[in-house]
């Protein structure tokens, strides 16, 4: 006998699809109980927004499973294949290390540990360090941290929240959030699209934990508040460069190295014979470092140099006579920035080539510059670019981030700009930056072709441009993905110099990674930037169209309905006003998949249709021709989609069936996988368990190869189903 459908397993189920709607297995898990919700009631039902809603339509698919043997069966093979929430266990480790030679700071180490060690009063355990830039804020928060590791038997959280890159590169909470439950070891699987549904998860996953969290780098109240965990056990250190206004914390100031300090702190770093040995020169060094531990750690890599030369050996010259001018912040006592002021004389040692690396990376805060860029910016090998980037990272002018790329202070970056325009002028640095997103762009492209082979373009680079590198579509995908930080910074950067064409281009070259990777809410401010950009260019038409059918995906993707449906119609009026059938086709296609979301499969139905009719009427010599067998194909899919919805199935598997024909026929691997997995769905439905394996193990081959992560997860789960009874309980 099988055991009874439980109300706590039908909720715990549904709350599972919708917390899990940012992923594929979450949102065929919810399109597939919006088909049993319909049988219910008979008509589509509108899909519930909140757990109170959740526990209603529990209520009513128990009573119905209760009542109808042949529902039950359907209810309880959607709770097999549906997605599950799996205990979260983990215990993150993800502080960075200390510095080595740590000095002083012995008063606010002790107020931050009676922050955390205060009596649970209903307020959050919050700290803010504060203060300019390279004066150990951080380097305070990853020591205290370290020292007090047992505190946190369940871990310690980083992020570090960009606040200090300007140019819009600050993460909203809502990514931030994303990073710190992938921290806390939730899949990207079961993590929520929705700002608040991540934030509430987070809050839930940390309750009864003893737990670290330090927030790097922010840059205000509405950044942090989200993220900052009520539970008692959960102590938040948050670094800033200065107060931040409307937030409730402990504020610690953290300020200069007192000179007994600073002379440690040298002391340490270089040894006392070398401190001996500049001793006449020392008085000017800490002058000049003013108290900054980072300005003390750059002027000890040149304390030899100093103590044979002299303390003005190292002024460089520059062209007319001209230095770059000292950035405003917290000064000397000889009125300079003690990191401007470290940072020039560093520079001033560098060779051309070096110096000329140094200036025209930094002219853009991208997130993680490598050789190959930095040799195309710089006219140079791309041995040459990655032998200057080590040397200038050995001389603390640029950090390694990881897999041989480097990335800038702000205060090291804005040297090197200004640098830039001393000594390259206005123009110079233009065309500099012009390069770097040329270079982005032409990479995106090639990379976009390869990973997304069979959708029809705009963008004259996809015919201009030669095939790249990329043996595979998952090799591209995989190449998109390690530099989708830089794409978006790249895109910022174009629209800020005007640049509007290669905006829209940009964007356009990120289909690949919005449709095959999930990398949607970081695309997001780039895909806006897109449509404005289209706006200005190329009002009323298909290029515009693209733009929003784009952003109005993105917006689809994240759960943001009203947005989605508003791009996807405006994306179609743009299309009509153009006379561009085939996009106009895609609108249409992309508001039926808005309405097979949200339950609505009939209304989806109709679209697809509505769209298939215009694409009908696409002569053989007309624009966009070529294009309408695949896109008829791709409708195929979507009506049986729909089809399966309404509950009829074996309509649903003959459009399913011709629409797997052609893209086998075509050799397209990613839609013959997504296809075979509609089928496998269906079969599933009927109890076909054994006719559903095969078409998920070959769709498991398919999107194995072409490094389709965002989708595998489903496909794993659906084998597990495939491989059970249909009436295992």
């Amino acid at each position: 006998m099988v055991d009874p459908i439980s109300l706590a397993t039908v909720s715990a189920a549904l709350s599972a699809a919708a917390l899990s709607m940012g992923n594929e297995a979450g949102r065929r898990a919810w399109e597939s109980v919006g088909a049993l919700a319909r049988r219910v009631v008979g008509r589509g039902v509108v899909p519930p927004e909140d757990p109170a809603g959740r526990e209603e339509l529990a209520r009513r698919l128990v009573a119905s499973a209760e009542a109808d043997p042949e529902y039950a069966r359907l209810l309880r093979g959607w709770l097999h294949s549906g997605p599950r929430l799996h205990p979260v266990t983990a215990r993150p480790r993800r502080l960075p290390p200390s510095v080595r030679h740590f000095t002083d700071r012995r008063d606010l180490l002790r107020a931050l540990t009676r922050e955390a060690s205060r009596r649970a009063d209903g307020r959050p355990r919050v700290a803010l360090l504060h203060g300019p830039e390279g004066i150990g804020r951080s380097a305070l928060a990853f020591q205290w941290g370290h020292q007090e590791a047992t505190r946190f038997p369940d871990g310690q959280l980083y992020a570090d929240l960009g606040g200090a890159a300007g140019t819009g590169g600050a993460r909203d909470a809502a990514t931030v959030a994303r990073l710190l439950l992938e921290q806390l070891g939730v899949g990207r699987a079961e993590i929520p699209p929705g700002a608040r549904d991540r934030e509430e998860r987070f809050r839930e996953l940390t309750a009864d934990r003893r737990l670290l969290v330090v927030l790097d780098d922010a840059c205000s109240a509405g950044q942090v508040e989200p993220l900052v965990s009520p539970h008692p056990g959960v102590f938040t250190i948050v670094t800033a460069g200065q107060r931040l206004a409307g937030l409730d914390t402990l504020a610690l100031p953290v300020g200069p190295l007192s000179d007994g300090d600073a002379r440690r702190l040298l002391t340490a770093l270089t040894g006392k014979r070398e401190m001996a040995a500049c001793r006449a020169a020392l008085p000017g060094v800490l002058e000049r470092c003013a108290g900054s531990p980072l300005a003390l750690r750059q002027a000890a890599d040149r304390l030899p140099h100093l103590a044979g030369a002299g303390t003005h050996a190292t002024r460089r010259a520059h062209p007319g006579g001209r230095r770059p001018a000292p950035s405003p912040g917290r000064l000397g006592p000889d009125g300079a920035d003690p990191l401007t002021a470290a940072v020039e004389a560093a520079y001033a040692d560098l060779g051309p080539l070096t110096a000329r690396v140094f200036r025209r990376n930094a002219l853009w805060p991208w997130p993680a510059i490598g050789p190959a860029v930095t040799a195309h910016v710089c006219g140079i090998e791309e041995a040459q670019a990655a032998d200057a980037l080590a040397e200038l990272a050995a001389r603390r002018l640029i950090e390694t981030v990881g897999g041989g790329r480097y990335g800038y202070r702000p205060a090291h970056r804005a040297f090197a700009e200004r640098a830039a325009a001393a000594e390259e002028g206005v123009a110079g640095s233009a065309a500099a930056l012009a390069a770097t997103i040329r270079w982005y762009l032409e990479f995106a492209v090639r990379a976009d072709r390869a990973a997304l082979s069979g959708r029809w373009t705009l963008g004259p680079l996809y015919r201009e441009l030669d095939e790249g590198p990329y043996r595979a579509p998952g090799d591209a995908l995989a190449a998109l993905c390690e530099e989708r930080p830089n794409l978006v910074q790249a895109v910022r950067a174009a629209e800020r110099s005007g640049d509007l064409e290669s905006v829209r281009q940009l964007c356009e070259a990120l289909w690949a990674l919005q449709l095959k990777a999930g990398e949607t809410d970081e695309l997001l401010p780039a895909l806006r930037l897109g449509v404005r950009a289209a706006e200005r260019l190329h009002p009323g038409s298909e290029v515009l169209g693209r733009a929003r059918t784009q952003l109005g995906m993105a917006c689809l993707e994240l759960g943001r309905r009203p947005e989605a449906a508003a791009e996807f119609r405006a994306a179609e009026e743009a299309e009509r006003e153009a006379g561009h059938a085939r996009g106009r086709a895609t609108a249409l296609e992309c508001l039926g998949l808005l309405e097979l979301r949200h339950w609505q499969h009939n209304a989806a139905y109709e679209l697809f249709e509505r769209a298939d009719e215009v694409l009908a009427r696409i002569g053989p010599d007309e624009r966009g021709a070529a294009d309408v067998p695949r896109a008829r194909a791709l409708l195929r899919r979507h009506k049986g989609r729909a089809l399966r919805g309404m509950g009829r199935r074996p309509e649903a598997v003959d459009r399913l069936t011709q629409a797997l024909s052609f893209f086998r026929e075509i050799g397209e691997a990613y839609n013959t996988a997504r296809t075979l997995t509609d089928l496998a769905e269906v079969r599933l439905d009927q109890g076909e368990h054994t006719a559903a394996l095969p078409l998920i193990d070959e769709a498991l081959a398919l999107l194995t190869e072409e490094k389709a992560a965002h989708h595998l997860a489903h496909l794993r789960r659906l084998r597990e189903v495939a491989l059970e009874s249909p009436t295992a309980g």
